[in-house]
């Protein structure tokens, strides 16, 4: 049964990542025009991913119309399918954000969703798919008109959101919504009362313009991991130094300056077909008592991996092979989406 109102009282708040997870959502990879020789590849990081979370907590896999049973083949029984209608895999983007009450009761919050800035073609299955699976789940749904992807906004489940003005004052966007509304926005439906806004994401995100959750992610109130950059020919150098200038002056909704962890690894891997492509580390997944990172085979990966262990002392970090889906214009966190449990501390 549909679960749909108009507003969304005050109480409600989107928690933090680290908050208890019911279960990971995914999306097989579907769009094949994306993937081009790399499909096959593709799907193969996708299941690895699928099978680390699933070490953590549920997964819950949403497969197209056909592909049943290549995912259940390539993914294994820790995973569960789901048969929806999708046109693309990035469910971060296209998924829900679900937020809970002071009593711990969820609901979600259904954006709207535009393909990146009608980038991608057709969408139609994927601005649905958030209601859709909200319907396999049970779960009460809020709708929004306005367009936001999962991967613009880091939350600290204490009333703090980054973001950036490169994705979210995009004209591509709500080009009829001035700044005050689109913060008046996520105000309300997120429960958030600060909005920190960071200039830039990376250089080269074109997919995407500029997604938060490849640059600044939150590791707990008060500190974030920024991705930083040592090397001043690379593009990325000033837009890094600006937004870590931002961070430093910054504070939290409860007046705590930034404990800014900074990753400054920029791993570049050249694919067979000579396409560069950077995975970044900065884009991981949160599991219950995990961390998964992408990974590229890089002489870099270690001195990321060691420094999200020290910035996760408590939890175990994973890194998963992402050469290809950081090839599609991602990373882990990309192709997840948590659906934190009832009950859950926010």
């Amino acid at each position: 049964m549909k679960h749909t109102v108009s507003g969304i009282e005050p109480s409600w708040r989107m928690p933090a990542e680290w908050a208890a997870h019911e279960r990971c959502l995914m999306a097989w990879p579907t769009r094949k025009d994306l993937w081009g020789p790399y499909f096959e590849e593709a799907k193969a990081e996708y299941a690895a991913t699928a099978n680390a979370i699933a070490r953590f907590e549920a997964v819950l896999m949403i497969v197209a119309p056909g592909q049943a049973d290549e995912a259940r083949a390539m993914c294994g029984e820790a995973v569960e399918i789901v048969v929806l209608s999708i046109d693309d895999s990035w469910i971060r983007d296209s998924g829900p954000q679900i937020v809970l009450d002071a009593e711990g009761n969820r609901a979600a919050v259904d954006f709207g969703f535009n393909s990146w800035g009608n980038k991608f073609l057709p969408y139609d299955q994927d601005a649905t798919i958030s209601e859709r699976v909200l319907d396999v789940l049970g779960i009460e749904r809020f709708s929004s008109d306005m367009i936001l992807e999962g991967g613009a906004i880091t939350v600290d489940g204490e009333g703090t959101l980054i973001t950036t003005e490169q994705c979210l004052l995009h004209p591509n966007r709500n080009p009829s919504m001035s700044r005050e509304q689109i913060e008046a926005e996520l105000r309300h439906r997120l429960g958030v009362t600060k909005i920190i806004w960071l200039p830039y994401g990376h250089f080269d995100d074109a997919h995407t313009d500029g997604h938060v959750d490849g640059v600044c992610t939150y590791v707990r109130p008060g500190v974030v991991i920024a991705q930083t950059c040592t090397d001043p020919d690379m593009p990325d150098f000033e837009r890094m130094a600006a937004n870590l200038k931002v961070l430093r002056e910054s504070t939290d909704a409860a007046g705590r300056p930034f404990e800014i962890i900074e990753l400054p690894q920029f791993p570049i891997t050249v694919l067979p077909d000579g396409t560069e492509t950077m995975v970044a580390y900065a884009n991981f997944y949160i599991a219950n008592g995990g961390v998964i990172v992408p990974i590229g085979g890089h002489e870099l990966d270690a001195a990321a991996l060691a420094t999200l262990a020290r910035a996760f002392p408590d939890r175990e970090v994973v890194g998963v092979p992402g050469n290809i889906v950081a090839y599609g214009g991602g990373g882990v966190h990309c192709i997840t989406q948590q659906i934190p449990a009832a009950g859950a501390r926010r």
